[in-house]
């Protein structure tokens, strides 16, 4: 190496480039010209000494040397914004919760008040997502997922199973006597689910083929509204539908839940130390869903 002195700039333009594939996309993500690259680029080899990347008129590819130390740069950049991310989240007390849209609506939201209260120093941030956030590669501090907990790369830790019921508003409860005459009224349906209502309706040996086409949404929550509001029959699970039991505004006709196989995950990263201000948080989830769970009783049938 002909200096000792390597300029940070420059290491991160070469990573850039390398990763990206090109001057103009490092430039564009770097926010500079693909001049300043450029010569970002070439200080930062005569730096190293060595070439790193081959100019040709296809474009611009990493030597044997660049291959070899564009991957350690990668793991080194991404070790350091994590870094820094997390300095700035402890600073700033903010604790970013990635969550899938209906659970943060139908549940977790309506909860937060009482996580303020114990603990008003810290500040929630909901990242309302449906696809699964690497917590290492990004500002998540804590993931809540439902699946069946096999993600690579993660920690994942178990929270709730899963189970599905029928739900209805207690108008439409009125004409349903057995399970039998779900086959006569109106079944609300979440476009999006892959949940089927065979699970629950297999074990009286009924076929969903035979149910009703209700209106149909693409969001559960607003499935949930329309069953409140007696369109017809929902199926539902127990985050989705808990508040709208207690508050009678839906009823379960039925006793009896079925699993789905699937359960609610608590997901960090599997390579860094939890914080406590994630512990105190997955602590406070479990004291709030056991007061969830507390709702069904033992035969399935919620206590409402």
């Amino acid at each position: 190496m002909k200096n000792q002195h390597v300029g940070l700039n420059g290491l991160r333009a070469v990573e850039a480039v390398g990763r990206l594939g090109s001057l103009a996309a490092a430039a564009d993500e770097l926010g500079v010209t693909v001049g300043a690259v450029s010569q970002l680029v070439i200080k930062c080899e005569a730096q190293l000494g060595r070439a790193v990347f081959e100019r040709k008129n296809r474009g611009i590819f990493p030597t044997a040397f660049g291959r070899t130390i564009l991957p350690q740069l990668a793991t080194a950049f991404q070790a350091l914004d994590v870094a820094i991310s997390l300095s700035r989240r402890q600073a700033a007390a903010v604790l970013t919760i990635s969550v899938a849209p209906v659970f943060a609506a139908k549940w977790l939201v309506p909860r937060l008040a009482g996580w303020s209260r114990r603990f008003p120093d810290v500040t929630i941030r909901l990242d309302a997502s449906v696809h699964l956030v690497d917590p290492d590669t990004s500002d998540v501090d804590l993931g809540l997922r439902v699946g069946d907990g096999n993600w690579p790369g993660v920690t994942t830790e178990f929270l709730l199973a899963q189970e599905v019921f029928p739900v209805c508003a207690p108008a439409v409860a009125a004409r349903l006597a057995r399970p039998r005459d779900l086959y006569r009224v109106p079944i609300v349906r979440d476009a999006n689910s892959t949940l089927t209502w065979d699970t629950w309706l297999a074990p009286f040996g009924l076929d969903a083929g035979r149910l009703q086409d209700g209106n149909s949404f693409t969001d559960a929550a607003l499935a949930l509204d329309a069953a409140i509001a007696g369109q017809g029959v929902l199926l539902a699970w127990q985050t989705l539908a808990a508040d709208a039991l207690r508050a009678g505004t839906l009823v379960a006709p039925f006793p009896g839940r079925a699993p789905t196989g699937l359960a609610y995950w608590f997901i960090t990263s599997a390579r860094r130390r939890e914080p406590k201000t994630v512990r105190d948080f997955k602590a406070w989830v479990r004291d709030e869903m056991r007061e969830t769970e507390a709702m069904f009783g033992e035969a399935g049938k919620p206590g409402v």
